[in-house]
This record gives C-alpha cells, structure tokens and sequence, in this order.
C-alpha cells in the first residue's frame, strides 16, 4: 500500500527544492534591480524637469538694455554710466537687486552686486533708480522689480569708485555683462566718443 521511497527519489527532490530556493533568489534580485531602476528614473525624470525649467529661465528671462548714457565730469572723463533697462517679452518677473553687473575694460574686470543703501553707488555696488531721477548720482527706489515689459528703470554705475576706479576715456571701450536671478545674462558695449567737448554733461555710450 505504500510507494517505496528510492534513494534516486531522495535526490531529486532536494535538486527541486535547490532549484526553488535559487527560483526565490532570482526573484528577489530582479525586484529590488526593479526598485532601484524606478528610483533611479523617477531620480532622472525630476532632474531633468529641474534642468529644463532653469534652461528655459535662461532663455527667456532677459535684462534688456533701451539706452545708455554717461555722465561726463570735468576733465572730460566718464565718471558715470547709467543704463535704462527692461525685461524682454515673455520674461518673467526681474528682481534686479538679486542680479549681478560685471564690468570689464582694458585694466580692470569687476563684478558688482546692488546696493542697497538710500541713495548712491556704494563702495563699488550699482544703484537702481527711478526713469525720472536727473541727478548724476542716482537715488535707489524702493521697487526694483520688473514686472512688465513697459516699466523702465536705471541701472547706474559709479566708474569712480574704489571698486572700478577707472572713470573712461574718450574713444575707450568697455563690456558691461548684465546677470539676472536665473542667470540669463544680457552684454552691452560701451563706446565713449572719440572726442568729448567740455560743455557735454551727457554723451550716448
């Protein structure tokens, strides 16, 4: 009534049962290799997400520079550069105070952040001003955001500072590389005229 259990019998049923706990293992490998895939792709997915908005930022955020002008002092010299800005269209929100001016010429090449002091350039900093102030020194305002493409404000750069100290020549030349939160950077080349008459308090640069 009962089977006889071989010794042959023995064998192959602890080869099944190897071949089960190697089945399991294989399982388990393959699950978390699952795991870590999902991971890693969901880790991708979110960078590359990360990557493309600050790409795009970058793109479009843009400081537009409408017109620059510089003060002249009186040994014929630019003392000051005053630059009107904007935001290109499609841009979003510009909070100039969080954006960086690099000014290079021939013997110097600076990086200036904003002050933000009352009035005034600082030590080597750069003010933000309102279309409708007239002084050379130009006075900070309080909103130096820009919000929309009609908004105009003056960005204004002490040449003569102890920071630059390097009030411009007639005929020389300078880069000024406009840098805003997102990093989108805008470059504007100045040109002093070649010839700069003693009643000028203002020359197009």
């Amino acid at each position: 009534m009962f089977a006889d259990i071989t010794e042959n019998d023995g064998d192959r049923g602890q080869v099944g049962i190897g071949t089960l706990i190697i089945f399991i293992a294989m399982v388990l490998v393959a699950a978390v290799a699952a795991g870590v895939l999902i991971n890693t792709a969901g880790l991708l997915e979110s960078t590359a997400s990360d990557t493309g908005q600050d790409s795009q930022a970058q793109v479009s955020n843009q400081i537009e520079v409408v017109s620059a002008s510089g003060n002249v002092s009186g040994s014929q010299t630019v003392q000051y550069l005053n630059f009107t800005v904007k935001k290109s269209a499609g841009s979003d929100d510009l909070d100039l105070e969080d954006a960086t001016v690099e000014v290079t010429t021939d013997e110097i090449s600076e990086t200036l952040t904003f002050d933000t002091a009352a009035a005034g350039y600082g030590n080597g900093n750069f003010t933000v001003a309102n279309t409708d102030e007239t002084s050379a020194y130009l006075a900070n305002t309080s909103d130096v955001v820009l919000s929309e493409t009609s908004e105009r404000k003056v960005i204004g750069i002490y040449m003569g500072s102890s920071a630059l100290g390097d009030e411009l020549e007639e005929g020389e030349e300078a880069t000024v590389r406009f840098v805003d939160q997102s990093g989108a950077t805008t470059i504007y080349g100045v040109n002093v005229p070649d010839t700069i008459s003693s009643d000028q308090d203002y020359v197009a640069v």
